[in-house]
């Protein structure tokens, strides 16, 4: 038992509810155990496992500032496994969509920080009059 925590403690360590820790011991995803009061305890080991972020979240590439909007998320609206973000930054609003993971794992909810990335091969442009 030293070596596990209570849902709420592995909550707060992941940055995650304790709701979406039962959703994710449901689907199988995280390995809890029960106490003798059949309270779920959730491993150390699993935290640490659920902690690496995956290579997919490190940033390594540069990024260049004009490139960043640091803002304020605005609304989450998931639908099954995507979900559509859309964020105020400034004088701008970016609407995003990412996984319904994505989400979950950047507690992302109206009214917290975000900064949006923009990162393109190509954007087309188009003039305001048609022409």
């Amino acid at each position: 038992m030293a070596d596990d925590l209570s849902l709420g403690e592995a909550a707060k360590a992941l940055g995650v509810s304790p709701d979406t820790l039962r959703r994710w011991d449901a689907a199988g995803r995280i390995a809890t155990t029960r106490d003798e009061r059949n309270r779920r305890r959730v491993p150390v080991d699993e935290v640490t496992r659920l902690s690496a972020r995956p290579e997919r979240h490190r940033t390594g590439d540069a990024v260049s500032a004009r490139n960043r909007f640091p803002g304020t998320v605005l609304s989450v609206e998931v639908d099954g496994i995507m979900a559509l973000v859309e964020i105020e930054a400034g004088p701008h609003r970016i609407t995003s969509v990412v996984t319904r993971d994505a989400v979950e794992e950047l507690g992302l909810a109206p009214g917290v920080p975000a900064t949006a990335m923009v990162k393109s091969t190509s954007v087309m442009i188009e003039r305001g009059d048609g022409a």
